[in-house]
């Protein structure tokens, strides 16, 4: 990675076993696409409602070549497996934004047949 892993917390303390854990993520994260550029973490414990538990959100920003990848909509009430989710989400879209170059790489200038305008009835 040629910019640091950044990891936040924000309303709770830091902590060294959540660290590490973000840390071995993001290095296996790194094994799919070589080229990543950096990779943000945050992980923030939102204010306490009466009616339900502790939730922790966990935000992945990942930095490849050519885009920006956002993983921000993973909450569990146990912050090692908001972690787990939150990775495995931005392993998958690495993975999509991979493919996606590589059938560029293969047919430059053609559309997918996905976005393909549908030829009109006769």
């Amino acid at each position: 990675m040629k910019i640091p892993l950044q990891i936040s917390f924000h309303d709770m303390p830091v902590s060294p076993a959540l660290e590490t854990l973000i840390r071995e993520k993001a290095a296996k994260l790194e094994q799919f696409h070589p080229n990543m550029t950096g990779c943000r973490v945050v992980v923030d414990k939102p204010h306490n409602h009466s009616q339900q538990g502790e939730q922790f959100a966990v935000t992945v920003d990942v930095s490849v070549p050519g885009a920006n990848l956002v993983v921000n909509h993973v909450r569990n009430e146990d912050a090692n497996v908001a972690v787990r989710d939150a990775f495995l989400a931005a392993r998958r879209q690495v993975e999509d934004h991979v493919k996606r170059k590589q059938a560029e790489v293969r047919h430059p200038g053609q559309t997918p047949m996905a976005e393909a305008p549908e030829a009109p009835e006769a």
